[in-house]
């Protein structure tokens, strides 16, 4: 396995995914889209679960965890390792040349990526910067300052504890941890500091404060420091040359605490700063509330029977087909890691509040913190009878000791000024998943403990006090199921509706002598298949760890011997896999963990083509064909994460801008970028449009394909986006569509699948556009390599 390495973004630690090795490739595969933040000291238990895949499958390595970069690291399409000592051959994924340049030597990195489209391993050169802009182009430095709440709060906090320390007769001097843009220490100079050490690891970050700081006036008394705040030396000759009496810090994540914030405020404390010192934030809250929300429940779980079955469109027919979880998946506690969402966007009918929201436990920064295990319990009162499934958790930080100063993330329904909530996307709330749903009756006593480490909290419900021998251990996946499926995939399982699409799609085309041959990650669908009577079903599934939790729910479905798991790559398969007979019926959802954006799995496409020769001349596709659908929106929010921000508080970031602009230009895909639109609200402005067609009867084409048009708004209002999303038809009449679930309201009002992720394309100047107006679209899909080119203008037909 080659080496995984702890990155930081501003001072906390997060993980990035880089390997190199003769097996670096398989940790891609292995680890899916995972919504997991982990920090570096849990991962080696993880991938100790990690199996390597066979040498015949290395090109097919892709991308692993993909999470809010805000929150935690979401982990690259490709991944990369950096080493002069990595050897240039096939077993290697990337190498290094030092390439002599004049008073530097610059290191120029190969970087071999996997295709999510084709299949197929590409390399390609990279300078030494790469991992720096892709780390930019995936931050959410923008959504911060464009965070007024949390700036204005944030300056007023700083303010004031400069007047305590003048008020006193000292000389204010600042400790600035994770300084980012240096905008907080520029406020602190500004409130009449006299000195401001700014602490700032991530060195592309570093770089450009000192340039903001220079550019506003502020270098003689502001002092960037380009180090880890536990590497920072103070005295003569030291980084700092005295201690700080003031500690102003940004080192929080939706979490709280996940990205170090309590060891680096343990070390401040004992080495940084005097003691009795100010800091801003002052304090913290922590606040819970015992939920019962089967929706979120479905994210977490693979349901048994009702769920994972035909559900409705099968008409309650007893003989439909039925899935049983494995009794190791149910008793499951579940990743160990907060499912980060927007949950003023839960629909309020779409979960139960079994008790009073609570606060769970607080956090004074002025003083010496304790980064050990630490176990808080409340008790409440039961307010209704339900399962209590979920608990839904959020902060917020009191930047005075007064608690004068407030900044929520508290979502709408428990906001003190719901009509005023700051939308923001860097901090949002969680939602922890208890190890088990728990029966609660109305009035009865109930115990919520929340414990936490230096980077994660977890939670347990009981009936009675835990006391003090009741240590609770952290949730941790036993089942891999948990790493094989992320929450949105563990949502799609257990979709009826979706589920019965399927089942009657396969009713069509599976007879008892059917030869099935599924292609996609860790899908139930070849199960269905076997269920429903066919002669052979194989499974191509090259991931160890997917294999293993599919063969647990073959075994607890009775399935043995009747559904073949494969572990080869399409282009390998041979008749003799499937003892001397041709293929009767091919299928997928389609679904890959190496996905990021919807066309990614057009490489079914690809499979289907490798698999050509093993097809019977009358055999099924399923699903037949796939359309990419476009539509014009405009956000309420989203718009945010990628508009300049120029001034802050009126100092000139712009910087900044120019400097997040040339990181975009390195993403994995600069057509585009995924979002799940449920959290996002926005206004339809035109009619979804189907553009390119994508038949699976067909082999992949040799041509690029092509759809030009234009696309007419139907309602006025600001540009910010064109979404796009994939179709599959099954049938003529049975499609599964990505994107919207039903068509945009009258007022332009939109409701989406949950289950996936859609495509933004967001526009370059976004104006205000008139009905009649259109966005003009050129797509090309390059079959030899699987790449989408996109090009968007806006044509104005009505007069500004």
């Amino acid at each position: 396995m080659g080496p995984v390495q702890a990155t930081s973004w501003g001072q906390g630690s997060r993980i990035s995914w880089r390997h190199g090795g003769a097996q670096g490739s398989h940790v891609a595969r292995a680890l899916p889209q995972c919504d997991m933040r982990l920090p570096a000291r849990l991962l080696p238990s993880l991938l100790a679960t990690v199996q390597p895949l066979p040498s015949s499958c290395q090109n097919l390595s892709g991308a692993g965890a993909v999470q809010r970069p805000s929150s935690s690291l979401r982990s690259a399409q490709s991944l990369l390792f950096t080493s002069s000592s990595c050897s240039t051959s096939s077993s290697c994924s990337t190498s290094s040349v030092a390439a002599p340049a004049p008073g530097r030597r610059t290191m120029k990195t190969f970087c071999g990526r996997a295709n999510p489209t084709t299949g197929a391993m590409e390399w390609q050169q990279e300078g030494e910067d790469y991992d720096f802009h892709q780390e930019i182009a995936r931050s959410s430095y923008a959504d911060m300052l464009h965070d007024k709440d949390r700036n204005e709060k944030y300056y007023a906090g700083i303010r004031a504890a400069v007047r305590r320390v003048r008020g006193r007769g000292q000389r204010a001097v600042v400790l600035d941890i994770g300084t980012g843009t240096g905008l907080l220490s520029m406020m602190a100079v500004t409130a009449g500091a006299d000195r401001c050490y700014a602490i700032e690891v991530f060195k592309p970050m570093a770089e450009a404060a000192v340039k903001i700081v220079e550019k506003n006036g502020f270098k003689d008394k502001i002092k960037v420091i380009n180090k880890h705040s536990t590497s920072v030396t103070v005295g003569a000759g030291g980084d700092m040359e005295e201690r700080a009496n003031i500690l102003v810090t940004e080192l929080f994540d939706t979490e709280l605490i996940g990205e170090g914030a309590l060891p680096s405020y343990q070390h401040a404390h004992q080495h940084l700063v005097e003691s009795g010192c100010e800091a801003v934030p002052h304090s913290a809250n922590v606040y819970a509330q015992l939920v019962e929300c089967p929706t979120m429940w479905a994210c977490h779980k693979l349901l048994p029977d009702s769920s994972v079955t035909g559900g409705p469109g099968d008409g309650g027919d007893a003989s439909a087909p039925t899935l049983r979880p494995p009794e190791d998946v149910v008793r499951c506690g579940g990743a160990p890691s907060v499912y980060d969402v927007q949950l003023s966007q839960l629909s309020r009918d779409e979960f139960t509040p079994l008790a009073a929201v609570t606060r769970m436990f607080s956090l004074d920064f002025s003083k010496p913190v304790s980064s050990a295990v630490a176990q808080h319990t409340q008790q409440q009162v039961a307010a209704c009878s339900g399962l209590g499934q979920c608990v839904f958790s959020w902060w917020d930080l009191h930047m005075d000791p007064e608690g004068s100063i407030v900044c929520t993330m508290a979502p709408r329904w428990a906001h003190p000024t719901p009509d005023t909530l700051q939308w923001r996307d860097h901090w949002m709330q969680c939602v922890y998943f208890l190890p088990e749903a728990v029966p609660v009756q109305a009035g009865e006593a109930l115990h919520l403990s929340a414990c936490h480490d230096d980077y994660a909290v977890w939670y347990r419900l009981d009936k009675h006090s835990p006391g003090s021998e009741g240590k609770i251990e952290r949730p941790v996946c036993e089942c891999l199921a948990h790493m094989v499926w992320n929450r949105q995939r563990f949502r799609e399982l257990n979709d009826a509706a979706r589920t019965s699409t399927y089942l009657q799609a396969l009713r069509q085309v599976v007879r008892p002598d059917s030869v099935c041959v599924s292609v996609s990650d860790g899908s139930l669908l070849p199960l269905l298949a076997a269920q429903l009577s066919a002669e052979q079903v194989v499974s191509v599934e090259i991931s160890s760890l997917s294999r293993h939790v599919i063969e647990k729910v073959i075994r607890a479905n009775g399935l043995e011997g009747k559904v073949h798991l494969l572990d080869k790559r399409p282009e390998h398969v041979t008749r003799q896999d499937l003892h001397g007979k041709e293929v009767s019926v091919l299928l997928g959802e389609p679904f890959f963990t190496t996905s990021l954006l919807p066309w990614h799995s057009l490489y079914f496409w690809y499979a289907r083509s490798a698999l050509a020769p093993l097809l019977r001349p009358d055999a099924a596709v399923l699903p037949r064909a796939a359309r990419l659908f476009i539509m014009a929106v405009q956000f309420q929010d989203l718009w945010r994460i990628r508009a300049p921000i120029g001034e802050c508080e009126g100092f000139d970031v712009s910087i900044m801008d120019h400097m997040v602009q040339r990181s975009l230009s390195y993403r994995e895909s600069a057509e585009a970028e995924p979002h799940a639109l449920w959290e996002y609200p926005c206004r339809a402005l035109s009619a979804p449009l189907a553009t390119l067609h994508f038949p699976f009867t067909e082999l992949v084409p040799d041509e690029p394909l092509g759809a030009t048009g234009s696309l007419p708004l139907c309602r006025s209002g600001t540009c910010h986006a064109v979404v796009m999303w994939m179709e599959y038809l099954l049938t003529d009449e049975l499609h599964i569509m990505t994107g919207l679930k039903q068509p945009p309201s009258q007022q332009g009002e939109c409701v989406w699948n949950p289950n996936t992720k859609q495509a933004v394309f967001f526009l370059g100047n976004p104006r205000s556009l008139e009905e009649g107006d259109a966005i003009n679209f050129s797509l090309h899909f390059h079959p030899n390599t699987g790449e989408l080119k996109t090009v968007f203008a806006v044509e104005a037909k009505t007069s500004e």
